[in-house]
């Protein structure tokens, strides 16, 4: 664990690295952070999950402004998505704080997130953003609602906001990227405003580290809004394939690495 101060310096380098380049390969930088806090930082559990969803309240906004100066909101589907991930963050953050409080157990949950994410961006090719052509396989509503209540559980579990896993699912049944993204972010920083809150109210009842470690999250979200605005300036210059190769194995070894810590 570092000492006072450098913390919080650590936190926004690495935040900023991670976001400069998780964004090119089209992943928040959150579900790579969070692993960092952990074996870096030493954030204790459970309050490294309310820390990581600060990030992304402080994170996001700055790529929300952009959509909006753009004219995307997000529309209906925005409010169909928050209306699935609200009820599950706050699931999610409960189960977190009564049922996998222990760092051990949440080792599983690391390697549960990361081996699946890591393999899909290992083997998957990124959607064009000017394609119109992608068959429609639109997801039923009520089917769409509850996906996003369990992508809202998970984020309270981990400390995500979900848009990471929602936006593939969405691509793939032929919704255009640009209606999913930022759809999927305004879900991503509703759902952790009202993650960290939850995790407030249940520190108050539950002795411990439960309340989000306030300057580290901070330092984590300015670091990320940083990185997140300078990846997405040169992701042009960059092979989109490579990129989410590399990004893939990364994120498999991190997730076979808390497997494995979890089994021994």
């Amino acid at each position: 664990m570092l000492g006072p101060g450098w913390t919080e310096v650590a936190a926004l380098a690495a935040a900023f690295v991670i976001a400069l380049v998780a964004t090119p390969a089209g992943i928040s930088g959150a579900v790579l952070l969070l692993p960092f806090q952990v074996g870096v930082l030493g954030t204790p559990s459970p309050a490294v999950t309310p820390t990581n969803l600060l990030y992304n309240v402080v994170a996001t906004p700055g790529a929300l402004y952009r959509y909006w100066r753009q004219g995307q909101t997000g529309g209906r589907l925005a409010l169909i998505l928050i209306t699935g991930t609200l009820p599950g963050v706050i699931s999610g953050s409960v189960i977190r704080v009564e049922l996998l409080p222990s760092a051990h157990l949440f080792d599983f949950v690391v390697a549960a997130v990361l081996l699946p994410l890591g393999a899909w961006l290992a083997l998957t090719t990124p959607a064009r953003t000017d394609s119109d052509t992608q068959p429609d396989r639109s997801i039923p509503l009520p089917v769409l609602v509850l996906l996003a209540a369990v992508v809202g559980a998970i984020g309270g579990i981990y400390g995500i906001g979900g848009g990471s896993i929602l936006a593939p699912i969405l691509i793939s049944t032929g919704r255009p990227p640009k209606e999913v993204a930022p759809a999927a972010l305004a879900s991503t920083f509703v759902t952790s405003i009202a993650g960290v809150i939850t995790f407030l109210i249940l520190s108050a009842h539950h002795h411990g580290p439960v309340a989000p470690d306030w300057p580290t999250g901070i330092a984590l979200g300015i670091g990320g809004l940083a990185g997140a605005y300078t990846g997405a300036r040169i992701q042009h210059r960059l092979p989109d394939a490579a990129i989410r190769r590399v990004m893939g194995v990364l994120v498999v070894a991190i997730g076979a690495r808390y497997l494995w810590s979890g089994i021994s």
